[in-house]
């Protein structure tokens, strides 16, 4: 009897020790960074893994997956408004929220100082990479976003395969750049002005070089296998749906590595704190 009792105890003891270390807290930490470029502080946050200050791990790098935000939203949404952290500190990995503000993570056409892609590329991506121990190679980054930035990591993964090994959008605004002043989906007004300031007219350059559809089917061949394997989801409640729809197709006939997902759900905080977390998934996969 006794020593069914000490067997018992000593399974308690290391089911709880084994609960501890698998809950075991990321770190959060945020980072107040001057862009020369678009001439403010665009901050960001970052979420560490559980054991990144650890003595034993101080030489180990980690694979890193830029997370990016919607419209009118803020670098810091995607730890305020979903379990981010949580669900991070099952991987081995580093996030970063960068700030676009409303940006489109495009260099803008009609406002100089807005050059939100040159900005990613040339100043947030070199500034991680100075700060943590990430691997800076492509085979260890990923990006992904809901929304405006869904639209933008897609297509920084399109015109960046050199980048990124993995490009995901949760609800996608895919078709940006391909929407003008009257369009009737603009139900938004806000969503209107941010989209002719960023794009500017229809037939500028800025549109040619950011419409997203149109890169994906521009691509050459002998370029195919460079690209990364694109993911994308919407929810079937979405207005969005059909730009995802329609550009899935496109990466179909053109054999490009992709996986696209129709599920329930709406434009919402709900629908993206679930979908981020098979995101996580895919890019700990994908990354070495």
């Amino acid at each position: 009897m006794k020593r069914s009792a000490r067997a018992l105890l000593l399974i308690l003891l290391f089911s709880f020790t084994a609960y501890g270390q698998a809950v075991e807290a990321a770190r959060v930490e945020t980072v107040q960074f001057k862009s020369n470029l678009v001439g403010k502080t665009l901050p960001y946050s970052v979420v560490l893994p559980p054991r990144y200050a650890s003595s034993e791990n101080r030489t180990q790098s980690y694979p890193v997956l830029y997370l990016l935000h919607g419209l009118s939203g803020h670098y810091s949404n995607w730890l305020s408004k979903t379990k981010l952290a949580d669900y991070a500190a099952g991987y081995q990995m580093i996030i970063v929220t960068p700030e676009g503000n409303d940006g489109w993570y495009t260099d803008s056409a009609s406002v100089s100082a807005e050059k939100y892609e040159t900005y990613m590329m040339q100043e947030l991506i070199p500034d991680v990479e100075s700060r943590y121990r990430v691997i800076k190679r492509r085979e260890g980054r990923s990006i992904a976003g809901l929304s405006m930035g869904g639209y933008g990591a897609l297509k920084f993964g399109v015109k960046h395969p050199d980048k990124f090994i993995f490009a995901a959008s949760m609800s996608g605004a895919l078709d940006a750049a391909a929407r003008s002043d009257g369009d009737p989906r603009f139900a938004w007004e806000y969503l209107r002005t941010s989209i002719m300031q960023t794009f500017g007219a229809p037939g500028s350059a800025t549109r040619a070089d950011n419409d997203l559809h149109k890169l994906v089917r521009l691509v050459p061949i002998e370029r195919l296998a460079s690209l990364p394997f694109f993911y994308l989801d919407c929810g079937t409640e979405d207005g969005l749906l059909a730009s995802n729809r329609e550009l899935a197709a496109i990466f179909l006939e053109r054999k490009i590595p992709h996986e696209f997902r129709q599920l329930p759900g709406k434009h919402n905080w709900e629908y993206w704190g679930a979908q981020v977390r098979e995101v996580l998934k895919i890019a700990a996969q994908k990354m070495t």
